[in-house]
């Protein structure tokens, strides 16, 4: 058994049907050799420039991680939209399409179980981006971060749960509904929307429950509070491999004086950005790294220990001045 790759059933399996998942499958785009060479220049010369940095981190930030993003050109949703887009000119070719018909098959499929997408978050490694951005944090360029993902791939890069806010959940984290400690395991935790998991809590003796948000889920209180914070009081807040099209998660940027984005599709703010890169971000983030004078940051670096238990106070699920 130790040799079978375990798969987990992903996120995206887990959600309920919902139908407004925004654009999906636009082509991705990468800037010329040399306009990213000035683009992440200035990118550098911002991070130095601002007193409080703060990074939003999607999808696409594990995607060399092997785990598949939602949005991109062979993103989960977009591949499931291929499919169901196929079936319905499969129907219009054979003539069984009507607007009776069409309504009798919707209702019929919308009861039909979907096939799940299977993940393998249980063996993905932090990226360059992960690691780079805890390194970041702890050299002071970075003040915080913000995630969209549920892979728990920044607690694995040894990012305190302090320093990162999870606004859709995590994988691998259950929370106890007593006292309210998180407990980060190396295996899926299984569930959605804050089921019980059937464990009990390493620092009271309470019920665990899981994190993962489903779509009328509303976001953890806590963690969005300290990320619109966050937000509101940074001078600059980096864009990570999000498209930025699931609310309130995708606005929170405008809330900062200046914020960048880098990502290889079109977002939503792109024209209210103070720069746009379009390009790999484990790429733009290691030439950032060299243009702040940490290129060999890893020669000599010991990652973190990874945090497994985590109690909220106060103090975490406020700004700090």
């Amino acid at each position: 058994m130790n040799n079978v790759l375990i798969m987990s059933e992903g996120y995206a399996s887990r959600l309920k049907e919902y139908p407004n998942k925004g654009k999906c499958g636009l082509p991705e785009m990468l800037d010329t050799r040399r306009s990213l060479t000035q683009k992440v220049k200035k990118l550098a010369q911002l991070i130095e420039a601002s007193k409080r940095v703060v990074v939003l981190t999607g999808a696409g930030i594990s995607t060399s991680c092997g785990i598949p993003d939602f949005r991109g050109p062979n993103g989960i949703w977009t591949i499931e939209q291929k499919e169901q887009n196929a079936a319905k000119r499969r129907k219009i070719t054979n003539g069984k399409f009507s607007s009776a018909s069409s309504s009798s098959t919707k209702n019929e499929s919308m009861k039909r179980p979907r096939q799940p997408v299977l993940m393998d978050f249980s063996q993905a490694k932090p990226s360059r981006t992960h690691k780079i951005i805890t390194k970041l944090i702890s050299t002071g360029h970075i003040h915080f971060c913000i995630t969209q993902n549920v892979d728990g791939l920044h607690r694995r890069s040894g990012l305190s749960r302090r320093k990162h806010a999870v606004l859709h959940g995590c994988v691998f984290t259950e929370k106890c509904e007593d006292c309210g400690a998180e407990h980060f395991r190396d295996s899926d935790v299984g569930g959605m929307s804050f089921q019980k998991t059937g464990r009990q809590c390493d620092n009271c003796g309470g019920g665990l429950r899981d994190t993962l948000l489903d779509w009328e889920d509303p976001l953890p209180e806590d963690d969005f509070a300290r990320a619109t914070e966050e937000c509101e009081a940074a001078d600059l807040v980096i864009c990570l491999g999000t498209s930025l099209r699931i609310e309130p998660a995708g606005s929170l940027p405008t809330y900062a004086k200046k914020f960048v984005i880098i990502n290889m599709q079109e977002t939503p703010y792109d024209s209210q950005a103070e720069l746009v890169i379009r390009g790999r971000v484990d790429v733009v983030m290691q030439e950032v790294m060299e243009l702040l004078g940490l290129g060999n940051w890893e020669e000599f670096d010991v990652p973190p220990p990874i945090e497994r238990i985590f109690l909220l106070t106060n103090g975490d699920s406020k700004s700090p001045e």
